[in-house]
């Protein structure tokens, strides 16, 4: 049973991280939205105190640590407790190597495995006490045969899946569980990109065996409400595709 737990999202004023919330919100579970834009982020409020959840909206640069630290507080001064932490807000930067500047690279690091890292240790007392869960959001591009102009972006994640593993080791007898996800969802960023290069994109779309591109709620945040259900109670230190069959993971 989820109801009456409490879950902090980063970057759910859309797309993955807002079809996680209300996935979520449908099993009872209250929620804070995190994002850069408030706006996006009490927008999605509105949408989860609709079906019928308490929703607190904070403004959160992840790269911040007094941000990410505000949100661990309001949460608990809002909710009292904490449940599922979801760490998915990233930046990317996407091209060959050499077009990266080191302040895009640190941009994506420290917005992803840094925030990731830090945001985790700020929950774990909490998570402790409630025998929560963490969900990291990775990406199957760390699998890509043809990982070329997504190789900065393919490298923070798997800095993120490795600190995944190594949280759920070290974390797994204080009962709480840590895994990660490589989703394929309809997100505002993926439809960016489908508009800019839609050659690759046809290519994209034709190479999921199942035909299709994940929805951000019913298809990636469906399952994540298992993940952290007790249904998926002996699952921990695992990085899962929701990608409609395309990676494979060896």
């Amino acid at each position: 049973m989820l109801k009456h737990k409490t879950a902090l999202i980063t970057g759910g004023g859309q797309g993955v991280g807002q079809g996680i919330a209300l996935a979520l919100a449908k099993q009872g579970v209250n929620i804070v939205v995190t994002g850069r834009t408030l706006e996006k982020c009490e927008a999605s409020a509105e949408l989860l105190r609709a079906r019928g959840v308490k929703a607190l909206a904070l403004r959160c640069d992840v790269k911040s640590v007094q941000d990410l630290q505000n949100s661990v507080d309001a949460t608990l001064a809002e909710f009292g407790r904490l449940d599922i932490l979801v760490n998915n807000a990233q930046e990317v930067a996407r091209g060959p190597l050499l077009s990266i500047s080191d302040e895009a690279f640190q941009g994506n690091f420290d917005s992803g495995p840094l925030a990731t890292f830090r945001l985790m240790k700020m929950a774990y007392p909490h998570l402790k006490e409630t025998k929560g869960h963490v969900i990291n959001l990775c990406s199957s591009v760390m699998k890509r045969w043809d990982v070329g102009t997504y190789g900065v972006y393919a490298a923070v994640k798997a800095a993120t899946q490795q600190l995944t593993r190594a949280a759920a080791n070290e974390w797994g007898k204080d009962g709480i569980r840590v895994n990660a996800i490589m989703p394929h969802a309809k997100s505002p960023a993926l439809a960016g990109w489908i508009d800019a290069n839609p050659v690759e994109a046809e290519h994209f779309q034709a190479s999921i065996p199942m035909g299709y591109v994940g929805e951000c709620e019913d298809d990636i945040g469906a399952f994540v409400a298992v993940m952290c259900s007790d249904a998926g109670r002996y699952l921990s230190g695992q990085t899962i595709a929701l990608d409609g069959g395309q990676a494979f993971i060896g």
